[in-house]
């Protein structure tokens, strides 16, 4: 079988995709901390919140993708371990 389209991750990577993104930490409410990046020259200004489950399946990490504003491949390329991933 191939490979799935959306791998799975540890909440570990995924603040590490988010922070080597670009995006810094402005909150954190009980289990939810949100993520902010602010607009550049060609992005606009963005916020992702990232709830702390130990793994995220392809529902979550579909939605983190969407609040980033940045693709797929941008999104897990974020870093060389998750790169590897797809």
């Amino acid at each position: 079988m191939g490979k799935r389209r959306y791998p799975p991750l540890k909440h570990r990577e995924v603040i590490q995709i988010v922070t080597a993104l670009g995006f810094t930490l402005v909150r954190q409410e009980s289990t939810h901390a949100q993520y902010e990046r602010l607009a550049d020259a060609t992005r606009k200004r963005a916020i992702v919140t990232v709830d702390n489950y130990d793994d995220f399946e392809e529902k979550i990490i579909k939605k983190l993708i969407a609040q980033s504003g940045f693709t797929r491949e941008k999104f897990y390329s974020a870093t060389s371990k998750t790169a590897k991933k797809i």
